[in-house]
């Protein structure tokens, strides 16, 4: 990594990711009229933010979209996990990019969906990002890496994490018809509690192997595995849902392959090869 920081700096950092793509971007933290929101679109508004969306949709690209892709690639191409892999220059010319997408993207669904973000909820927005920015730049490499617990087999952290998934889906998804939209507010932040409290108990700067990374970033990863193909069984997605089986199972087949690598890998280390 570029600032030379460990995964904490990295989930804060695709929170920002998550601020700057459905707050800033698409506006979907803000606009009644997306139409992912379903009864999020009342449920938990206020002061013109979508916050239990906003929450949910923060956590999710901070750890799904961000933070276990990178995981993946650092599993997969071990030797250059330490390499930067663009230069300055590149560096720059990708946020540019970046930051034209975001601007004409802004143009583009406010004009699609007919709702333009009032500048105030806007710049909050653009604040929240940059305080995940600061706090990423700022929070130590080790971070939470220096536990005093025993590593347990790779499994045990395969299962918690494909736990946490589905709690994380199902929990928000159910939210609006199950508990007042004050109380969903809190889940986020639960959830988030209870996991990192679990992970700090180890000692994953001396002891952690790539197995179990490898088994975290898996079963999280279990619930899109599971209802990809309820999802394209479901008569009531007016979306194109061919296929979507078939992505999971290349996915999986993809994730038995890698997990399969890192063991074999392991083993040759262990053998001095």
């Amino acid at each position: 990594m570029r600032w030379k920081k460990g995964v904490g700096s990295v989930l804060l950092l695709g929170a920002a990711y998550g601020v700057l793509e459905e707050g800033l971007l698409v506006t979907s933290w803000f606009s009644p009229y997306w139409g992912d929101l379903g009864p999020m679109a009342v449920y938990g508004r206020w002061l013109g933010v979508n916050w239990v969306w906003a929450e949910m949709l923060t956590i999710y690209h901070a750890v799904f979209s961000i933070t276990i892709p990178i995981l993946f690639v650092e599993l997969a191409y071990f030797q250059r996990r330490d390499e930067r892999w663009v230069g300055k220059k590149t560096f720059a010319a990708l946020l540019a990019v970046l930051s034209v997408v975001t601007v004409f993207g802004l143009f583009l669904f406010s004009t699609l969906m007919n709702y333009w973000t009032p500048l105030p909820q806007y710049l909050f927005g653009i604040a929240i990002m940059l305080v995940f920015v600061y706090l990423a730049r700022r929070l130590a490499s080790d971070w939470g890496m220096h536990g005093q617990k025993a590593f347990p087999k790779s499994i045990v952290f395969w299962f918690v994490a494909a736990v946490a998934g589905f709690v994380f889906f199902l929990g928000f998804y159910s939210s609006p018809y199950l508990v007042p939209w004050p109380v969903a507010m809190i889940y986020g932040p639960l959830i988030i509690f209870l996991t990192v409290k679990f992970l700090k108990r180890f000692n994953w700067y001396e002891e952690a192997g790539d197995m179990h990374v490898f088994a975290l970033c898996s079963g999280a990863l279990m619930f899109f595995l599971v209802f990809a193909p309820l999802q394209e069984l479901d008569k009531t997605r007016t979306d194109i849902r061919t296929g979507m089986s078939l992505v999971a199972l290349t996915f999986a087949v993809g994730l038995i392959w890698l997990g399969l690598k890192i063991k074999r890998r392991n083993k040759d280390s262990a053998l001095g090869i």
